[in-house]
């Protein structure tokens, strides 16, 4: 079984140790990098913890035909820019299966003309996970608000929208929200 473990922990932010803490039942940081590197057997079962800890599906953990993937030709360290010491593959984000996308036309605070920002939904029962991140807020009327979401107050939310002078923003009864998770920005 090859696995990907280690890319879709990178690109999800994780180090080692989060990883190893975040299992059920925790493990050690030296175990995830074995299993990472393939000097470990992975099972199921530990396939399973991983993406648990990961807060992926498990089967995202597996290097099948379609993933893409990009070559590591170097790393930006504190000594500068070198070449990786071993051959490493970075695999690329797949949206979540319920995640929801937003473009950027008009840029605004953080945000460029061109970005494209994932977003995943979230229940109001999660709500309090997307505290101080941005988030996008459904309206009446196909309209929503776009905002950091700096507090809660019973169903109350409270916004501040992106950009200069902006002004906070309370809305309630929300049904959902979605969290923004990554942002896909060209370069060029």
């Amino acid at each position: 079984m090859i696995t990907c473990i280690r890319e879709v922990r990178r690109a999800r932010g994780f180090t080692l140790q989060d990883v190893a803490d975040r299992c059920v039942p925790p493990t050690t940081a030296q175990t995830i990098g074995r299993l990472e590197t393939g000097a470990r057997t992975v099972s199921i079962g530990w396939l399973s913890r991983i993406a648990t800890a990961l807060d992926i599906e498990p089967s995202q953990l597996l290097r099948t035909g379609d993933t893409a993937t990009l070559p590591v030709v170097a790393v930006l360290g504190a000594d500068g820019v070198a070449a990786p010491r071993h051959e490493q593959t970075i695999a690329l984000p797949r949206p979540e299966s319920d995640g929801i996308a937003m473009l950027v036309d008009v840029g605004s605070g953080d945000y460029r003309h061109g970005d494209i920002v994932w977003l995943d939904r979230l229940a109001p029962e999660q709500f309090g996970r997307a505290l101080n991140r941005d988030v996008l807020v459904p309206r009446p009327g196909g309209r929503f608000v776009f905002a950091r979401l700096i507090g809660r107050d019973g169903s109350r939310l409270h916004l501040l929208p992106p950009g200069h002078g902006a002004r906070q923003q309370v809305i309630a009864d929300v049904p959902w929200l979605a969290l923004a998770s990554r942002l896909i920005r060209s370069l060029a």
